[in-house]
């Protein structure tokens, strides 16, 4: 775990200058990975709850909880039942904050620039089984994430006026109409209304209706997030 910290360079992880601290990102994770007791993993999530990760006093989430997301994972699934706790809470106040203006997405290497939330959350669906395993907690934090669903295209046709996209669903999309924003090659395309045709929650095959729009306007391996994510701001 500690290798996977000293990876990534803090300094470089992009944050509101006034609130967000690198240092204490990456002493907090240290800190959490070799703690051991209580007392330590709390005062490592401190570290991590007061300018890292989050500003917890302020409400507010910066990209490097982002970054950190797959290590706060790895300590909780490899780490002190204290620590784990501590880790999994962190992760779900970085889902119910809201982050700064100019601040609210992280790019990925497949072409995404996901909201904070999404990007969280797709990591923690990631962790599916071990979080199920561990019963109320896991569990909770699986649902909080759900709300920030993300779904690939993988092949579109047309029906009627609309368009049908099938892919692969993870989270939860409500039943109803909602906007979506649509993630392809670097850039990001609103669509105003799709729905749920049908989902399947065991394979999370599902078909998406996305309405007056035409296949071609929907390419293979893009992704649609929830349009209001990208709306949050603190």
């Amino acid at each position: 775990m500690l290798n996977g910290i000293d990876a990534v360079d803090w300094h470089s992880v992009p944050g509101h200058p006034d609130w967000y601290e690198p240092a204490r990102v990456a002493d907090g994770l240290r800190a959490l990975s070799g703690a051991t007791n209580l007392p330590q993993a709390a005062d490592a999530g401190s570290l991590l709850a007061g300018g890292g990760t989050v500003h917890g006093h302020s409400g507010a989430v910066f990209p490097a909880a982002a970054v950190a997301a797959p290590l706060l994972l790895d300590i909780a699934q490899h780490g002190h039942p204290a620590a784990r706790d501590t880790a999994l809470g962190l992760l779900d106040e970085a889902l119910s904050c809201y982050p700064h203006a100019g601040y609210t997405r992280l790019a990925a290497p497949d072409g995404t620039a996901a909201a904070l939330c999404c990007a969280i959350a797709h990591h923690v669906r990631g962790r599916t089984e071990f979080l199920v395993g561990l019963g109320g907690i896991g569990k909770s934090l699986l649902a909080d994430a759900s709300a920030h669903w993300r779904f690939e295209i993988f092949e579109c046709i047309a029906d009627g006026g609309d368009a049908a996209a099938f892919g692969i669903l993870g989270g939860a999309l409500p039943d109803g109409v909602h906007a979506a924003e649509m993630h392809h090659a670097g850039t990001i395309t609103v669509l105003n209304e799709i729905s749920v045709e049908y989902s399947d929650a065991g394979s999370r095959e599902s078909c998406l209706r996305v309405f007056a729009r035409h296949p071609g306007e929907l390419p293979p391996h893009a992704v649609l997030f929830p349009a209001g994510c990208g709306n949050r701001l603190h």
